[in-house]
């Protein structure tokens, strides 16, 4: 009887010890409002078809951050190694849909290793390194908040992912960190090279370095793609990008900057400027093209519990060879966030932009408010 119980007692203790080494968390955002979207111009021919403007009025899904949900886990393997998942779906709150072309894990599907002393390495869809890097110092809206991201002026920042993806970071060294990640096929599965053939597959590089310490963050970092060579039109052209940002936290008002420059094509467009217009960039190559990127912004603490975000990003296209050159797009963007609790907050987003998709006369309105809970 004692052995029995002596016995039921290990087991219930090794069960305890796998329980701790071991975990699966669910999370995610759940973000939805009120919002109104108008565009103006003789462009919105491309939109509606006929007229010159376009309003909609309505159900607004993603006004700050992205609805989603996912599955995050760790395993320890002992001396201070990992192994780490995350599964992650993001959804239109309005109706439900999957974002992302459908994909079920479209904003990241990734397994890898984690150590304290080396660094993470990540197999799957995942962002690049601009987008975790550098949209966030360049800029107080990062990569949220609609039409007001970053993602509006810097293409390699607008939450671009790359599938097929192995990707590795270093630890934080004295606030430097430093990742390097590449792509077997940027879109989609990896196709296969016929001996002697063209090649079918978008290979992509992304890589930085960024810096956190105190007031001070700043971030470098660098992506290229080339297009398939089996396109009949820009095949095997390298697309590239470069960017700069900066910021500094003086307590009562946070200020950004950042600075950037996209050669031979263009990485991926925000939905908030482009999902209704034809001009939909993504992964696009074109052979001569250099667009510059500028980004200032501020945020402030507004009492306890509140924060006033204010930006302005611009997409100059210095080259004739995309026929828009000499259109710069400006987006001017104003937010206001306020804490009900740690999980829940309500917002407002006023954002104008004109010349958009660098179209002479297309202007773009966008004001709303919404409920944002993290789980």
């Amino acid at each position: 009887m004692k052995k029995t119980l002596l016995a039921a007692a290990l087991i219930a203790g090794f069960a305890g010890v796998a329980q701790a080494e071991t975990s699966v968390t669910l999370y995610g955002i759940v973000d939805g409002g009120i919002g109104y979207q108008q565009f103006k111009g003789d462009a919105v021919n491309a939109i509606t078809g006929n007229g010159d403007k376009a309003t909609r009025t309505g159900m607004l899904s993603g006004g700050q951050s992205s609805s989603r949900w996912g599955l995050k886990g760790t395993e320890d393997l002992g001396e201070g190694l990992k192994a780490v998942f995350v599964l992650e779906n993001g959804f239109d709150l309005g109706t439900g849909v999957t974002s992302q072309s459908d994909r079920l894990f479209g904003r990241q599907a990734t397994v890898g290793l984690l150590s304290d002393a080396w660094g993470r390495l990540d197999f799957g869809r995942q962002t690049n390194i601009a987008t975790k890097y550098f949209a966030g110092v360049a800029s107080p809206f990062g990569t949220d908040w609609s039409q007001a991201q970053i993602g509006t002026a810097f293409s390699a920042a607008a939450s671009q992912r790359y599938d097929n993806m192995v990707m590795y970071q270093t630890p934080n060294f004295a606030g430097f960190q430093f990742g390097l990640g590449y792509s077997f096929n940027a879109s989609g599965n990896q196709k296969f090279k016929v001996s002697g053939g063209q090649e079918p597959n978008t290979r992509a590089w992304t890589t930085g370095l960024r810096y956190g310490n105190g007031p001070i963050a700043a971030a470098l970092t660098y992506d290229q793609f080339k297009s398939p060579e089996t396109l009949a039109t820009n095949g095997g052209v390298t697309v590239k990008s470069w960017n700069i940002g900066a910021s500094y936290d003086f307590e009562v008002v946070k200020v950004h900057a950042g600075f950037g420059q996209t050669r031979n094509g263009w990485f991926s467009a925000p939905s908030a400027l482009y999902s209704d217009y034809s001009k939909n960039l993504s992964l696009v190559a074109l052979d001569g093209a250099k667009v510059n990127s500028y980004a200032l912004g501020l945020s402030a603490p507004v009492g306890a519990n509140g924060k006033v975000l204010a930006g302005w990003t611009m997409a100059d296209v210095r080259d004739d060879s995309t026929g828009d050159s000499g259109n710069k797009q400006q987006v001017y963007s104003l937010g206001y966030s306020y804490a009900l609790s740690k999980r829940t907050n309500v917002y407002a987003i006023g954002s104008y932009a004109k010349h958009v998709a660098f179209q002479d006369d297309l202007k773009s309105t966008f004001v709303g408010a919404g409920l944002r809970h993290q789980f």
